[in-house]
């Protein structure tokens, strides 16, 4: 285990959001953001893996 209990800066919160126009907001913490205060590499390679997928999902909303 990297580090114990982690999940609980992990990006867990997603926030999906319908405006009045119909367009639909996707926000999500980046994790490279939240992991900076948690000085071990370990987290900063899985932080890296974990922002590239979030992107790489929100990016593929239609």
């Amino acid at each position: 285990m990297a580090e114990d209990k982690i999940g609980l800066f992990l990006p867990c919160n997603v926030i999906v959001e319908e405006h009045e126009n119909g367009k639909v907001e996707v926000s999500a913490i980046d994790p490279m953001a939240s992991m900076s205060s948690v000085k071990n590499d370990t987290l900063a390679t899985l932080a890296a893996e974990v922002q590239a997928k979030l992107k790489s999902v929100i990016e593929h909303l239609e």
